[in-house]
């Protein structure tokens, strides 16, 4: 089973090939990052790091054996007991139940590590994968939104006792 691991200087050259990768089946999905930050990924990794290090926000690899960087999974904009989560997997990777997996991992180490009682997340109305991930880990809907000017669906989780892990 993958590791699910706080992101460290030495995951740059791994996460840079996933995103590299995965690009185009992300893009499917989710908006683009564009050329500047594959451009600028150094130092875009670094000042993720300064952020996690301020407690800002925290963020995941999913390593597989070897070191192949399989997914991220990200609480960012960390305050007052809330953060919101986001998370892809490797085109390589999905539909092997490792999204679900790393998202209920992720609720445990938000509740018990970072002291969190609220996780938001956010999907377009057409990614039916993603919504199911969020559904399995116990996500409900709360609304609708705008992703990048494409519409789409809010959801929250408590972490608490009355919202069992997975």
């Amino acid at each position: 089973m993958p590791e699910l691991q706080l992101l460290r200087h030495d995951h740059a050259a791994a996460l840079l090939a996933f995103e590299q990768e995965n690009r185009a089946y992300f893009a499917a999905s989710v908006p683009d990052r564009g050329d500047e930050y594959f451009a600028q990924f150094e130092a875009r990794h670094s000042g993720l790091l300064a952020e996690q290090a301020a407690g800002l926000c925290y963020f995941h690899v999913l390593v597989g054996e070897g070191g192949e960087v399989l997914g991220r999974v990200n609480v960012v904009d960390v305050a007052d007991g809330a953060a919101d989560l986001g998370y892809r997997i490797a085109e390589k990777a999905a539909g092997r139940g490792l999204a679900t997996s790393a998202v209920g991992r992720m609720c445990a180490l938000a509740a018990t590590e970072y002291g969190l009682t609220t996780l938001r997340a956010a999907t377009t109305t057409d990614n039916s994968g993603s919504r199911a991930v969020l559904a399995r880990t116990g996500f409900v809907l709360t609304g609708e939104t705008v992703l990048d000017g494409c519409p789409g669906l809010a959801f929250e989780r408590p972490l608490n006792a009355a919202v069992p892990l997975p």
